[in-house]
């Protein structure tokens, strides 16, 4: 990696500015960003909080509702019927958990790519139990933005925690 994108070094210095102002514009868009994708991460995952996914089998319908809409030779119907549909109620830990966790782990700037790699492993979940169209591309392309670049060690708890744990692969 280099210097600026990988070290435990502060980025928010006034010779950075001047020597890279548009890296650091780069910079702040990215954690923006960050902090946008964390936000429809956690409004998600409460949104299922508030549906009740842990504790009723709503999941199981709207997988059995979303088996009528898809041909019936099709991928997804596979994976809906031999997967999703039996375990429904781990998929609805899985993804209700999985959301919050990734929402707050990008606010704060913490396990930042290990949650977007939650939050891809998610996005192909449901892609493939048929969700998926073309509005999931900006998610997906967010995703491995936020895999790419080391935004919880410019801004967030990341940058703390590899001073302290500097060969730690979580920060």
């Amino acid at each position: 990696m280099t210097r600026e994108t990988g070290s435990a070094q502060s980025v928010w210095t006034a010779t950075r500015w001047r020597e890279h102002p548009l890296r650091m514009v780069g910079i702040v868009m990215h954690l923006v960003l960050r902090e946008l994708y964390g936000l429809f991460w956690i409004a998600a995952g409460v949104n299922k909080l508030r549906k009740d996914w842990l504790t009723t089998d709503i999941l199981k319908q709207v997988f059995e509702d979303r088996l009528t809409e898809l041909h019936p030779a099709s991928l997804q119907v596979m994976f809906l019927q031999d997967f999703a549909i039996p375990f429904y109620k781990l998929v609805a830990v899985f993804v209700t958990v999985s959301e919050l966790y990734v929402g707050v782990a990008l606010l704060l700037g913490l396990t930042t790519r290990w949650a977007a790699a939650i939050a891809l492993v998610n996005l192909l979940g449901f892609s493939a139990g048929g969700y998926y169209d073309a509005s999931l591309i900006p998610f997906f392309a967010l995703g491995i933005m936020m895999m790419s670049w080391p935004s919880g060690r410019w801004l967030g708890l990341d940058g703390r925690l590899s001073r302290r744990y500097p060969g730690s692969r979580w920060f």
